[in-house]
């Protein structure tokens, strides 16, 4: 019985977690390469960079962590304020009327039979 209970709390976990992570998939999450790093912002010899010594990618690990962070929370905050903006300010039917609209006008209704008058 308790195998059954440890299984079906495991799956109800799973259920929550899965959504969670298809949601940070589709952010535009930038991917932090250590040769630009060292060079440009921490401004490293470019011959030491080369070396990629242990204390260096600490540094560089450490900075990715701390950009990661906040880099989530920023992109999850801008996409919700681009969709606010887009169905809240924007969804104007006076300016963007349906007969004016190309996808509105391409959709496809259900055909009659009987003719039109």
């Amino acid at each position: 019985m308790t195998s059954m209970r440890t299984l079906l709390l495991a799956g109800a976990a799973a259920l929550f977690v899965l959504p969670a992570q298809a949601q940070n998939t589709r952010l535009d999450v930038k991917t932090l390469n250590f040769d630009m790093w060292c060079q440009e912002t921490a401004k490293i010899d470019p011959d030491r960079c080369d070396k990629r010594t242990p204390e260096d990618e600490k540094a560089f690990e450490a900075y990715r962590a701390k950009i990661e962070k906040y880099e989530v929370p920023y992109l999850k905050n801008k996409e919700k304020q681009q969709m606010f903006d887009q169905n809240v300010l924007h969804n104007d039917p006076i300016d963007n009327p349906v007969d004016k609209s190309y996808s509105a006008q391409t959709q496809s209704t259900p055909s009659s039979t009987e003719p039109q008058p």
